[in-house]
């Protein structure tokens, strides 16, 4: 149908109104004309303002909110709350940077002043900050990101994008800004960006393709992979799609990811060691290395994690069963230097082991100590105990380079401790994230001093007047081109969280992703329904401290 046509009246009222805008009929009345001047030029200074005031208006709702969240630093001790301030403004110093430089792009390149598209220009170091800066309170920092999410951050993009590092970095990132603000406008970008990544789990098999095409949903793996999908790529999405499910009430994320575990436990191994690649087509591993560093590292981990995601109840206790299986190898992997007796895991491809670990793995003494609780006293004791040995030789990575800081893998030759493989250093959070978990769970300083001498070498090797920057060699110092994003995501806010009150994001309450994004605890019970989220009903309090043991990270 076409345009209703105006009555003959309204269309008489209609021009003889027009009229009095028309430029030469006020032309001849200038007393008219400036009287319409000065009503344009008013109104317009009314919406502004009632603009100005609703923008004041969110910014100090977000500013309230996350006072609630303060830390009480006058009950704190005090050698915690100046580590904490130190942690903080180097948060500042890295998130001010990229604000200057790379405001909406991927990462930051701190030796050029520019930003990169590292992930097809999803924002990433944007939307992996979120939590943080609500976290350590920074509150106009959050609300101009947030501000920048509702109305820039856009998924139609013909870019192929990996589905684990987008559904770590940007869905969990959104999905830990939203359970930490309440602000609906994290959750909706969430299951967008989620429902374009849906189509990589349409497999004869069920175990996901690692690219998609964010626009087309055209899926795939990569050339050098020989067409396999990479272990730790298929089963890490767990944590987020199942929160993705349980905020939306829509149970087709969680379905896509609780399949793949089921697939995977078929066929699982009696030590429950899985190789880095499965045929996403029979669903079956294929011969390749067994890791617990790259590409096999947070498969472990979302186990744990996922049986803790769900409060630990007989529905998810399968997850436990898996991963406690998993456990009993990686100890089968453990050997020990001479002559210091640094405990180390091994990688192995069929029965030849490999005396190399990467940096990366040095999540494992994190992920034993969380999971050490879920045992008896006797084995709970021997899972703890070695996770503080491994924590030792993983920050002995960094005590043994002149820089301080870490190679990205080590290799451990008979007679001898350690050498340095790959020399370079990309900012990563693995040990730190280990010895915030460890003082969280054992109360013993120690962590802390560890941790704080990593952030001090990471202050004097890596930060520069332009951000943070990764090092080409921890033996020369060179300096690489680029702040990564999870140096914001993970780093900082483990070592900020490392010199916070146990209470402040209690482990009891929170799990988090592998990109350190902490999401609600929420109790799933054998017929499926979720019932809440644990500690919702605090989510206003302030926290203050509590030594001794607590619950996840």
């Amino acid at each position: 149908m076409g345009k209703k046509s105006l009555s003959s009246s309204s269309q008489s009222w209609w021009w003889g109104g027009w009229r009095y805008l028309h430029p030469q009929h006020n032309l001849r009345r200038p007393q008219l004309l400036a009287l319409f001047i000065i009503s344009f030029v008013a109104l317009t200074w009314l919406l502004s303002g009632l603009e100005s005031l609703s923008v004041e208006h969110q910014l100090e709702n977000v500013k309230k909110h996350i006072r609630s969240w303060s830390i009480v630093e006058e009950e704190d001790d005090p050698l915690n709350v100046e580590r904490r301030r130190a942690v903080k403004e180097a948060m500042i110093h890295a998130w001010t940077c990229y604000e200057m430089y790379a405001w909406g792009r991927d990462e930051l390149q701190p030796q050029t002043r520019d930003g990169v598209d590292s992930f097809g220009g999803l924002g990433a170091t944007l939307v992996d900050s979120l939590d943080t800066l609500y976290i350590m309170g920074l509150d106009e920092q959050f609300q101009r990101a947030r501000e920048w999410v509702a109305k820039s951050l856009n998924f139609n993009k013909n870019y192929k994008a990996s589905v684990f590092e987008t559904t770590i970095r940007v869905i969990g990132g959104l999905l830990s800004a939203y359970d930490l603000s309440d602000d609906k406008v994290f959750l909706e970008k969430a299951r967008d960006i989620a429902d374009r990544l849906l189509p990589a789990w349409n497999t004869p098999s069920g175990i996901p393709y690692n690219i998609i095409n964010l626009r087309y949903g055209d899926a795939h793996n990569p050339r050098w992979t020989g067409g396999k999908s990479i272990l730790a790529d298929a089963g890490s999405e767990q944590l987020e799609f199942i929160a993705l499910s349980q905020r939306t009430n829509d149970p087709k994320y969680q379905q896509k990811v609780e399949y793949v575990i089921e697939e995977l436990h078929k066929t699982f191994p009696a030590d429950g060691l899985l190789p880095i690649y499965i045929d996403p087509h029979t669903g079956i591993t294929s011969y390749s290395k067994i890791s617990f560093g790259a590409m096999g590292d947070s498969f472990y981990e979302y186990l744990l994690k996922a049986w803790i995601q769900g409060n630990k109840t007989e529905s998810v206790m399968h997850y436990r069963e898996m991963w406690e299986t998993s456990m009993k190898g990686l100890k089968s992997l453990i050997r020990r230097t001479t002559p210091s007796s640094y405990a180390y895991i091994c990688e192995k491809t069929g029965s030849s082991l490999s005396d190399k670990m990467d940096e990366l793995a040095c999540f494992a003494p994190g992920m034993l100590a969380l999971g050490s609780t879920g045992y008896g006293p006797d084995e709970a004791e021997i899972f703890l105990s070695l996770a503080e040995e491994l924590a030792w030789t993983c920050y002995n990575f960094y005590q043994t380079t002149p820089t301080k800081l870490a190679g990205e893998n080590y290799y451990f030759p008979a007679g001898q401790d350690m050498t340095v493989g790959t020399s370079w250093s990309i900012l990563r959070p693995e040990t730190v994230e280990s010895l915030f978990y460890l003082w969280r769970l054992t109360g013993n300083k120690t962590y802390q001093e560890w941790g704080w001498n990593i952030f001090q070498a990471f202050e004097k090797n890596s930060r520069v007047d332009t951000g943070y920057s990764g090092l080409k060699d921890v033996s020369s110092g060179e300096k690489d081109n680029m702040m990564q994003s999870f140096f914001l995501a993970e780093t900082l806010k483990y070592l900020y969280l490392l010199f916070s009150p146990p209470s402040f994001i209690s482990l009891d309450e929170w799990v988090f992703n592998t990109e350190a994004h902490p999401l609600r605890i929420s109790t799933r019970h054998a017929n499926g329904e979720t019932y809440g989220t644990i500690g919702q009903d605090r989510l206003q309090e302030r926290f203050h401290g509590r030594k001794g043991r607590s619950g996840s990270n």
